[in-house]
């Protein structure tokens, strides 16, 4: 299902950028066409303007020499013009002028030449006649200066105009350079935003190449142009990335629920198991309480009673574990904070851990040196952070040597320092920093005699910093680990 999604949101993006890429070249392709045609229809007009000069000029002349008597040749041009008015061609043909009557009779012996004749060399002086206009054209106008070459006011109608034909009806502004980059008009109404992407064009590009300009155009509104022709495809790429989160979120609640779950009902089964030793050496103790040889021995008295008291207190942390987890789940723990001496409460931890050290062969030393033990913190939690320690050690402890555990207290200014150190398996160093994580447990390898939920650690976290203390952790693997907390004394500020 969810590859389902991530491949249908792939498809939709692939599809949006063809859509872009093609709608992109659409628009350069229009308008390189547009600007090549405003181009072309500048240079008619240039031509067309020099063209009316000599037809003008031709008419003058014609006039002077038929008041003269003289007949004459003048020349026609017939501009021909596309349905849009612009000029597309022109053809000029030659008109001779009548002589006067008496000259026409002196003419009478040339028409005796043959009309084929007459035909050539009328064609060859009608290109002569072209050819010396056009050059005439050329020269003219090559050693005008280009700002004198160009209505630009024309030509902006006929940008506008070619822009327009091609379907394209945004705002655009342009600038007229020449070649060697001086620019030489730049539209009224110029703006610089979107002239990083600029489409050029040549202008007079068979004039020599100090005498062509350059037709620069750009359009500030082009990125919403392109994007307007996939917007249709926003909201439907919307719904599907609302659906794959939606679908993702609903994969990780279920998976997170199901590892709750379990981690529950292992809890349960643990917790169950681990309820019936103590109730069970309770229960034991107090039939043995019954029978009258025992209540004649006052050491044998002493020892059951020794031996319930200890039960009571093991049963009594277990409660307390269970009411780590609810501690997790109302996000802050309520504390019953009093004046409390860390010596005397990590000495009476130690006196109650001691017999489950021995048991598995091992030995607990405590140093208390801090001067200064008072803290304001609550009891049952700072207990229940030193058990978890000491019971984390005795868990992970190494098989191949007895456990060594040691407790130090020491101040430090404004502060009391506890030390829960041992010669366990120790911890690899990308371990270390996880595990304070709730639900994180170190991968043991093969090992499955050590149960656990993961919480022992976040637990002792979480009320130190209740606590408004710190917590770090030093290990080295195969040789042990040290937990140092730091708890700001009764009097500090």
């Amino acid at each position: 299902m969810g590859a389902s999604f991530i491949a249908l949101l792939s498809l939709q993006v692939r599809y949006i950028e063809e859509i872009t890429t093609m709608r992109r070249e659409q628009f350069d392709e229009s308008v390189k066409r547009s600007l090549y045609n405003a181009a072309h229809n500048l240079e008619l007009y240039e031509t067309m303007k020099y063209l009316e000069k000599d037809v003008a000029e031709s008419e003058r002349k014609a006039h002077q020499a038929e008041k003269q008597g003289f007949g004459v040749e003048i020349h026609q041009y017939d501009l021909k013009s596309s349905k849009d008015g612009k000029v597309s061609s022109f053809e000029m043909r030659a008109i001779v002028m009548p002589r006067r009557p008496q000259q026409e009779k002196k003419d009478i012996p040339d028409a005796s030449r043959s009309l084929q004749d007459v035909v050539r060399s009328r064609y060859i002086h009608q290109r002569a006649l072209m050819d010396e206009v056009i050059y005439k054209i050329l020269y003219t106008a090559s050693n005008q200066p280009l700002e004198n070459r160009i209505n630009f006011r024309a030509l902006d109608r006929d940008l506008q105009a070619e822009l327009l034909n091609n379907g394209i009806d945004i705002p655009y502004h342009f600038t007229v350079s020449t070649s060697d980059g001086r620019e030489v008009y730049r539209c009224s109404d110029y703006e610089t935003e979107g002239e990083d992407v600029s489409y050029t064009q040549i202008l007079f590009s068979n004039d020599p190449p100090n005498k062509m300009g350059v037709l620069k155009v750009h359009f500030p509104t082009m990125d919403s142009y392109i994007f307007s022709s996939v917007r249709f495809m926003i909201p439907a790429l919307a719904f599907t990335i609302v659906l794959c989160i939606t679908f993702i979120v609903a994969v990780f609640l279920f998976v997170r629920q199901k590892k709750v779950a379990e981690i529950k009902n292992d809890f349960i089964n643990n917790m169950t198991h681990e309820f019936k030793t103590p109730i069970s050496t309770i229960s034991l103790a107090a039939q043995m309480l019954t029978d009258g040889s025992v209540s004649k021995s006052p050491q044998m008295l002493q020892h059951i009673t020794t031996i319930i008291n200890d039960e009571s207190k093991r049963l009594r942390f277990l409660v307390e574990k269970v009411l780590q987890i609810s501690l997790f789940e109302e996000q802050k723990a309520t504390m019953k904070t009093r004046e409390l001496d860390v010596n005397e409460l990590v000495n009476g931890v130690v006196n109650t851990f001691a017999l489950k050290v021995e048991k598995n062969g091992g030995t607990i030393v405590s140093h208390l040196e801090a001067t200064d033990p008072l803290i304001f913190a609550d009891e049952m939690h700072i207990t229940n952070v030193v058990f978890n320690l000491m019971d984390n050690a005795v868990k992970y402890k190494r098989a191949d040597e007895p456990l060594c555990l040691t407790i130090h207290t020491w101040n430090e200014p404004g502060k009391i320092c506890l030390s829960v150190q041992d010669n366990g398996i120790g911890i690899k160093k990308e371990n270390l920093k996880r595990v304070f994580d709730r639900f994180y447990r170190v991968h043991t390898g093969n090992r499955h005699d050590v149960k656990g939920f993961g919480l022992g650690l976040a637990y002792v976290k979480k009320v130190i910093q209740d606590h408004r203390g710190t917590i770090r952790a030093e290990s080295e693997l195969g040789v042990g680990t040290k937990f140092i907390i730091v708890l700001p004394l009764l009097n500090s500020k």
